[in-house]
């Protein structure tokens, strides 16, 4: 059938009607459970278990036990994916991980949730947004790509072994996906018991299924492709850079993955919010300072690139992978979002969007 769907429409399009879908699935998901990594640890740094964490426990849950599980059924191969293949640098998950984690707690969001907050009307996430996805390009390969390729060589990890947690530990991909079940079936009673919304938990699992989606979704299609397919699945950082630099410099945007990732949270998101009737502009205000929100995009945007990918490409795409760096990149955006509000007490007072 894939194969079919090929031959009639092409690779590029295909590809880019598996992120248009998986990206909308997405937007509407996240927007609904208000998945956010800056809320998950405000609430830790508040030393309780709310809504924001159980959410955020649930979509990472799930994103590992449906990745792992479908790695031991033999249906996914990741072997290929750049999160475990290639040579990664814990240096730049760690230093580029704390950078991120300090700067969503300045915008208020991470990159995920700014993309689902911009279609909901909200002014102040567009622009910190865009100012993110200057800075990523600048780092990746404008003038600041010289530091970001400098702290990254500071300490580097082979790909293959080396790079994937499950083969340092000796955990297999099924122990994976059960201890990872599991995880998941008791944040899913906690949730019920503590009352929460029964559509966000649902929202919840949705989130995390798009990213197992976008595994297996690229996965499959590199599998019989006669062209190399990248395999991958949701991030932010990167296609949002590739696809604002390619509407600047391009006439026509070559259809990928990525491409159609970032316009399908667009809607998806802007879907729900009109949906649910939560769409409503938010502008910069006294309590919302706009110099705080560019200096943690500039944070976000260059440590995104140096950790390799964002709260959603690192943390919980890569972590599904059980990918050593994005392990690593998520702890450390959890410290740095942690350290944060001790230097600004009152950051640990907002309430999350």
């Amino acid at each position: 059938m894939l194969e079919a769907l090929i031959d009639r429409l092409g690779e590029p399009v295909v590809l880019f009607g598996f992120g248009l879908i998986i990206g909308a699935v997405f937007g509407a998901a996240a927007q609904h459970s208000r998945f956010c990594l800056r809320g998950a640890t405000l609430e830790v740094g508040a030393f309780s278990i709310g809504p924001r964490m159980l959410v955020w426990i649930i979509v990472f849950a799930t994103a590992v036990s449906v990745t792992q599980g479908a790695v031991g059924l033999g249906l996914l191969d990741v072997s290929a994916a750049r999160q475990l293949a290639a040579t990664g640098s814990l240096s730049g998950a760690i230093i580029g991980g704390l950078m991120f984690g300090a700067g969503m707690i300045l915008a208020r969001g991470c990159v995920s949730r700014l993309l689902v907050l911009s279609a909901t009307g909200n002014l102040r996430a567009i622009m910190t947004g865009l100012v993110v996805t200057l800075v990523a390009q600048a780092s990746l390969r404008g003038a600041l790509s010289p530091a970001r390729e400098m702290l990254a060589r500071l300490w580097t990890v082979e790909g293959g072994a080396g790079r994937s947690l499950g083969e340092r530990l000796g955990i297999g991909s099924g122990a994976a996906g059960a201890v990872s079940a599991i995880v998941l079936l008791a944040a899913l009673v906690m949730a019920f018991r503590r009352a929460s919304a029964p559509s966000h938990v649902v929202a919840a699992l949705f989130v995390g299924l798009a990213v197992a989606a976008g595994w297996i979704a690229t996965a499959s299609l590199a599998a019989v492709s006669l062209e190399i397919v990248p395999v991958s699945s949701i991030t932010f950082t990167g296609p949002s850079a590739d696809t604002l630099m390619g509407l600047v410099n391009e006439r026509y945007l070559p259809l990928s993955f990525a491409v159609g990732l970032v316009p399908g949270v667009f809607a998806g998101s802007l879907a729900m919010s009109l949906a649910t009737r939560e769409f409503g502009v938010v502008r910069f205000g006294p309590d919302a300072p706009m110099e705080r929100y560019l200096i943690g995009a500039v944070l976000m945007g260059f440590g995104s690139m140096l950790a390799g990918g964002c709260a959603v490409g690192a943390a919980v795409s890569g972590g599904a992978l059980l990918s050593l760096t994005a392990w690593v990149a998520g702890a450390s955006m959890w410290v740095g979002a942690l350290l944060m509000p001790l230097f600004i007490p009152s950051l640990a007072k907002e309430r999350p969007r």
